[in-house]
């Protein structure tokens, strides 16, 4: 989105008289003569058009969507406490980086953990998207490469568990290619970035248009389902049901998220066609918390659920631009950034050591939790019945610590209008309603003020 507009305003520049034109990197661009002949009309086009493809895919698109993710921070302070990764704390002591001791080398823990989780960027050079001339998504398709972050990583913990750290001393793990193949750019790919596109066209996806958290969402739902329903022979390329947490049954009315644990029962239960009570789950939980930024009130919210065995972290970053939040320590987030542009990489079971460099970043990059758009979605992974009641404690205990403004609630049935607090989670399934777009009304105590739920 950032170099979007900047082509905007390049391209008005060169039609404008003036004498140079101020762009978003404080450059000065000459202006077009309005005295200049064809000729030279068509040289400056082609200068522009070629100034504007360098920007697109070298260096410099990083140096402006940093204006809007703000300065790339790399710095680890011991001096802000602990660090908490998808459920995972990496404790870090201010007396263990003094001296000439090698900060990187303290921490060396949580780089490795940061470094091993899968990164999926821009890339160019894939097969035309459908019947469009798009053979890249540079600067529309962050917010599919964020999500897709996410659903790898719920792959990741599935198969090869939360200890998982890629190293280069082992065989390269099956699984793990495997997981990396799900996610190329072709429709052979069952999570490609066309076939995500293809699957969110009801919910507004298109080819170099930028889509929010919570079609994003409803999209990987639809994606998971509709192979399920054309193959019933073997495990589904997502082995696990998808449940997509909202207040209302359209989840644009307003009022706050709610777990509804029969609704969880009923997911896993179609997922497995009966066959089974339980199957792993994938949550999603799309909110707004604010107008033009997070309401500040939920930001120690959102770092509590990086304590959560079964964080996912939150797709989210600055308007136009998202990313994936994998962490924070004390007010920052650190985040995964598809924003480089990477060529395409076909990476096939036949390879003895494929390279897999591009999937995974080194450079731990954070930005302050409260600078995130308001608009984002947190991503749970329970692996079975147990650890969604885990889940269900957990966020039950953060609702009653809110102040009366959760992020979400939990419910044991959209029948009954009240929470169930952490300490009455039911392993028991009750029925289902036959309704399954009955909402429950939840009342928020802190009355209806500005700090309420009046979106999603």
């Amino acid at each position: 989105m950032v170099l979007k507009d900047l082509c905007d305003r390049i391209v008005a520049a060169k039609c404008t008289s003036k004498s140079s034109t101020e762009i978003a990197d404080n450059t000065q661009v000459p202006a077009a003569s309005a005295k200049a002949g064809s000729s030279d009309i068509h040289s400056r086009n082609s200068w522009w058009a070629a100034a504007v493809r360098k920007v697109v895919s070298g260096g410099s698109m990083r140096r402006f969507q940093e204006r809007v993710l703000g300065s790339v921070r790399t710095d680890v302070s011991s001096s802000d406490g602990d660090i908490w990764l998808l459920g995972v704390c990496h404790k870090i002591s201010p007396h263990e980086a003094t001296g000439d001791v090698d900060t990187r080398n303290v921490f060396a823990a949580f780089e490795q953990d940061f470094s091993s989780k899968i990164l999926i960027t821009y890339r160019k050079g894939f097969d035309a998207i459908e019947d469009s001339k798009y053979t890249s998504d540079v600067n529309w398709g962050c917010m599919l490469r964020s999500s897709q972050m996410l659903v790898a990583q719920a792959l990741l913990f599935h198969k090869l568990g939360r200890s998982w750290r890629k190293t280069i001393d082992k065989p390269v793990d099956k699984d793990y290619i495997e997981i990396l193949q799900l996610f190329g750019d072709s429709e052979a790919a069952a999570f490609s970035i066309h076939n995500l596109l293809q699957a969110g066209k009801g919910y507004g996806l298109a080819v170099g248009s930028w889509v929010g958290p919570y079609a994003m969402c409803r999209t990987w739902e639809v994606l998971a389902r509709n192979p399920r329903e054309k193959n019933d022979q073997g495990e589904p390329p997502l082995p696990m049901a998808i449940y997509v947490v909202s207040g209302d049954e359209d989840g644009e009315r307003g009022g706050a998220p709610v777990v509804c644990i029969e609704d969880a029962s009923k997911r896993c239960s179609e997922f497995s066609r009966g066959l089974v009570s339980w199957t792993p789950l994938l949550l999603l939980v799309p909110l707004v918390l604010g107008l033009d930024k997070v309401n500040l009130r939920y930001i120690p919210l959102l770092q509590s659920t990086f304590k959560f065995p079964q964080s996912l972290g939150i797709l989210g970053g600055k308007p136009g631009a998202s990313t994936y939040i994998i962490g924070v320590q004390n007010d920052k987030a650190f985040y995964l950034d598809p924003h480089d542009v990477k060529p395409v990489v076909n990476i096939t079971g036949d390879t003895q050591e494929p390279n897999t460099a591009s999937y995974h970043c080194n450079i731990s990059r954070h930005m302050p939790l409260d600078s995130i758009d308001p608009s984002l979605a947190i991503g749970f992974y329970c692996r079975d019945k147990d650890d969604f009641d885990d889940f269900c404690s957990q966020a039950s205990k953060l609702a009653e610590e809110s102040n009366g403004a959760p992020l979400f609630t939990v419910a044991q049935s959209r029948s009954l209008p009240m929470q169930v607090t952490s300490n009455s989670v039911s392993s028991d399934n009750t029925r289902f309603e036959e309704d399954d777009s009955l909402g429950m009304n939840l009342v928020n105590d802190a009355g209806t003020n500005e700090d309420d739920w009046q979106f999603l």
